[in-house]
């Protein structure tokens, strides 16, 4: 690759399709603190969205109602299947503890590839994980850790 194209792709950004707009708008914003950065409203309402964290962003894009019923099976039964988004986080752990104070679904931290992991599932089955780096051994549950560090 040529230094230009190096210089010249700035950011990749996950696209969801999604089944309901209201819901994934409501699980980012409201539960996980994204920001609404822009939209596109053809017929009143949001059916895309680019969404920030941080330096995250993702877009999220409802499956129209009119679309082939081929095309809606598949999007309403694949889902999030076999996708996942690692966002690069400062404390995973902070994160844990702030979603779980919204009552959000989230897994116990462990330790992978040396960085704190938690998963969450947003309304159409797409894995979100936030990580972190650590020094903490591989496997490690956080409900162990805190065992042993208390």
């Amino acid at each position: 690759m040529s230094n230009s194209q190096e210089l010249n792709v700035q950011q990749a950004v996950p696209f969801f399709m999604v089944k309901d707009m209201d819901a994934s708008l409501q699980f980012y914003i409201d539960r996980l603190g994204f920001e609404l950065k822009n939209t596109w409203t053809p017929r009143g309402r949001i059916e895309w969205c680019w969404l920030q964290l941080g330096n995250a962003s993702i877009m999220l894009q409802e499956h129209g109602k009119e679309s082939s019923e081929h095309g809606k099976v598949y999007l309403e039964n694949k889902k999030g299947l076999g996708v996942s988004i690692c966002f690069q986080c400062t404390d995973a752990i902070a994160l844990y503890h702030e979603f779980k104070s919204k009552g959000i679904d989230v897994s116990e931290p462990f330790v992978g590839n040396s960085l704190w992991d938690i998963k969450i599932a947003d309304p159409d089955n797409y894995n979100l994980h936030f990580e972190s780096p650590t020094d903490v051994p591989e496997k490690t549950k956080y409900s162990d850790w805190i065992k042993t560090n208390s």
